[in-house]
């Protein structure tokens, strides 16, 4: 009965989370669409906004959401692979950390190669980097967690 339990509580979440990634790759969220939603807000707020500043504050937030999502992707990676419990006395390893990062950079990588094959969508190698970069950064923000409370 332990099997399905540590499958559901820390397997499951990113095999979800890795299906709302998949899902966003989609011609749905492509620049084209998501500028139908951030210009007419930006418009909303501040009628004579120029169309570049719309194309800027566009491009920061769908790559912000880059950073964002992959942050929870090696955040939810390193807690199913390492299982972590209440005061786990286990120490933080980088080892662990950096398995985390080589799994999100790997999906990010057929990500992209998922995107060359959706029309209105394009693969970058940049948007690999900021992938594997927010990766990173979510992995910092748990070790320092981790530090603060002391979990490990």
């Amino acid at each position: 009965m332990r099997e399905p339990r540590i499958f559901l509580i820390y397997w499951l979440p990113l095999i979800i989370w890795m299906g709302v990634i998949f899902s966003a790759s989609t011609a749905a969220l492509s620049a084209r669409h998501t500028s139908r939603i951030i210009g007419p807000i930006l418009r909303w707020f501040k009628p004579d906004v120029t169309d570049e500043t719309i194309s800027r504050v566009q491009l920061v937030v769908r790559k912000g959401g880059h950073l964002s999502e992959y942050a929870v992707l090696g955040m939810l990676f390193w807690n199913a692979w390492r299982k972590p419990v209440r005061r786990d006395p286990r120490p933080w390893r980088w080892s662990e950390a950096g398995i985390a990062l080589a799994f999100s950079a790997a999906y990010a990588i057929s990500d992209e190669i998922h995107q060359a094959f959706v029309p209105g969508r394009q693969a970058q190698v940049t948007d690999v980097f900021i992938d594997t970069a927010g990766a990173a950064i979510g992995l910092i923000l748990l070790w320092m967690l981790g530090r603060r409370k002391k979990l490990w």
